[in-house]
C-alpha cells in the first residue's frame, strides 16, 4: 500500500466518525473520489468519482436537491465561492435539503481547506435527528411561551399577557398614534367567594369557565384576558368596537337574564372608550371601565331576589285563597318527599310561608303559617351561625337554584340548641321570576 492511499485510509477512518460521505477535491484539476460512502447517495446514483467536482456536483443537484435551495447549491459549489470563503477561514459549512424517495433530507455540507492547499474535503452529514431535535425543543419552547400566557383553567390568556397588550397599546398612544380607537370591558363574576364558600370551588371553577365562554362569545372579534380570581378584561378594537354598545348590551342582558333565570353566570361589567382629548394612556381607559363595572354591579345586587322579597314585605299584600291553596299542594308535596325533615315553603310574592307542626312545636313558633318567616326564624339561630346562615340564605336567592347543604345551630323552645342541616332551593314562574322559596331542615 502506497504512502499516498495509506493516508486517505487514515483520513477516511477518521472522517468516517463524524461524516456520513466525504470527498477528495484537487482544486487545480477538480477531479475527486468518494472515500467515504453514503448510503443514501446510492439511491441518488450520484458518481463516486469524476473529472470535475464543481461542475457534476451542479449537474446532479438537478435530480436530487429540493427546488427551493438549487441556487444555493450553484453557490456553495462555484470553485471561486468555496476559494473566497476559505480564504479567510479553514472551514465553512452551509444547511441544503435533498429529495430521496419523495421525502425531504435536510444535510450539511462542510468544505475543509486541506494543509498542502491543493486540495479541499467536502464533507456531508444527514441532520435529520438533529433538525428533529430542534423542531420539538421549539414547540415545548413554544408551548413554554403560550402557557406563561394563558390561564390554565379557561384557556383566555392571562394577567402576563394582559400586561404586554396594555403596553403594546400605550406605545402605540405615545408614538403619536392618538386617533387609534378602542375599548375596554371590565367584567367581574357577581358572588365568586360566596359561591366558592356554599357551593365548593369545583362549582366556582365551573362558573369561571362559563363566564370566559360567555365574554369570549360575545366579544368574539377581541382579546379576552383574565386578570383575577372572578376578573376579566376584553380590549375592543375593528369591528366589536364598532359594535361596542350593541355588543355591552347583549352581556348586561345576558346577565340578567341569568340572574333571573338562575341558570347561568352573573357578570357586572363596564365599558370604557380611548377619548385621545381625554385619557393619557391605556389606564386612564382601564379604570374607568372599572368604575363602570363597580356601578353596574351594585346594580346587579339591587337585584338580588331577597331583596326583591324585602320591598315585598313592605307592600304585605294578603295572599289570596288561591294562592294560599297552591302553597298547601305544594307543601304536600315537599313533605312526602322530606323523610322525617322539617319542610317550609314560601310564596315570595306575598311573603307567605308554611312550616311544619313539628318545627312550630320544638321550636315554640306561634303557628305554621306566617309572613316575614324569615325574620322570625333568624331569632332562634345561635349569634355565631347567623353570618353563615345568611351568605347560605343569598347564595340560594341571589343567583343558585338549590343551596348547598350547611350546618347551624337552632334553639328550641327549651332554651337548647340544636344542630340542623339545611338545604334550600328556589323555583321561577314562567317568566324566570322566583316565585316560590322552601327547603328541608333535619336535625343531626
Amino acid at each position: 500500500m502506497g504512502k499516498e492511499e495509506e493516508t486517505f485510509k487514515q483520513i477516511g477512518l477518521t472522517l468516517a466518525k463524524h461524516f456520513d460521505s466525504v470527498y477528495y477535491v484537487d482544486i487545480e484539476t477538480g477531479r475527486y473520489e468518494e472515500f467515504v460512502h453514503m448510503k443514501l447517495l446510492d439511491d441518488l446514483r450520484v458518481p463516486k468519482h469524476g473529472e470535475d467536482f464543481f461542475e457534476d456536483s451542479v449537474e446532479n443537484a438537478a435530480s436530487c436537491v429540493h427546488p427551493d435551495d438549487l441556487e444555493l447549491i450553484g453557490q456553495l459549489n462555484d470553485k471561486e465561492e468555496i476559494l473566497k470563503k476559505l480564504s479567510g477561514q479553514n472551514s465553512f459549512s452551509s444547511v441544503y435539503r435533498l429529495i430521496v424517495n419523495g421525502k425531504t433530507v435536510h444535510m450539511r455540507s462542510i468544505k475543509i481547506m486541506c494543509e498542502d492547499k491543493k486540495h479541499i474535503l467536502c464533507c456531508l452529514e444527514s441532520i435529520e435527528e438533529e433538525i428533529r431535535v430542534k423542531k420539538e425543543r421549539d414547540r415545548d419552547l413554544q408551548s413554554a411561551r403560550r402557557e406563561a400566557r394563558h390561564d390554565d383553567l379557561t384557556g383566555v390568556k392571562n394577567k402576563n399577557a394582559f400586561r404586554e397588550f396594555a403596553a403594546s397599546i400605550e406605545s402605540r398612544i405615545a408614538s403619536a398614534d392618538r386617533a387609534f380607537p378602542f375599548g375596554v370591558v371590565m367584567c367581574d363574576v357577581n358572588d365568586l367567594k360566596l359561591i366558592n364558600d356554599t357551593r365548593g370551588h369545583s362549582f366556582g371553577d365551573e362558573v369561571i369557565q362559563r363566564t370566559s365562554r360567555m365574554i369570549c362569545g360575545i366579544f368574539e372579534h377581541s382579546p379576552v384576558f383574565r386578570v383575577g380570581g372572578d376578573e376579566f378584561v376584553a380590549v375592543l378594537t375593528g369591528r366589536d368596537y364598532e359594535h361596542r354598545e350593541m355588543l355591552h348590551k347583549k352581556l348586561v342582558e345576558e346577565s340578567i337574564a341569568n340572574k333571573r333565570s338562575r341558570s347561568g353566570p352573573v357578570v357586572a361589567s363596564g365599558l370604557a372608550v380611548y377619548e385621545a382629548d381625554r385619557d393619557s394612556g391605556f389606564d386612564d381607559v382601564y379604570k374607568r371601565a372599572d368604575r363602570q363595572m363597580y356601578i353596574n354591579k351594585s346594580e346587579l345586587k339591587s337585584m338580588n331576589a331577597i331583596d326583591g322579597l324585602a320591598g315585598l314585605k313592605k307592600m304585605r299584600t294578603p295572599i289570596p285563597d288561591d294562592c294560599r291553596r297552591r302553597l298547601d299542594g305544594m307543601f304536600g308535596a315537599l313533605v312526602t318527599v322530606a323523610d322525617g325533615g322539617y319542610v317550609y315553603l314560601n310564596y315570595m310574592k306575598y311573603d307567605f310561608s308554611r312550616w311544619s307542626l313539628s318545627l312550630v312545636d320544638d321550636f315554640g313558633i306561634e303557628s305554621e303559617y306566617m309572613y316575614d318567616a324569615d325574620a322570625i326564624w333568624r331569632k332562634h339561630i345561635h349569634p355565631e351561625d347567623i353570618e353563615a346562615y345568611s351568605e347560605a340564605m343569598d347564595s340560594v336567592l341571589c343567583g343558585d337554584p338549590k343551596m348547598r347543604p350547611f350546618l347551624y345551630r337552632a334553639q328550641r323552645a327549651d332554651g337548647t340548641y340544636v344542630r340542623l342541616t339545611a338545604r334550600g332551593f328556589v323555583l321561577s314562574d314562567s317568566n324566570g321570576d322566583p316565585e316560590f322559596f322552601g327547603g328541608i331542615i333535619v336535625p343531626v
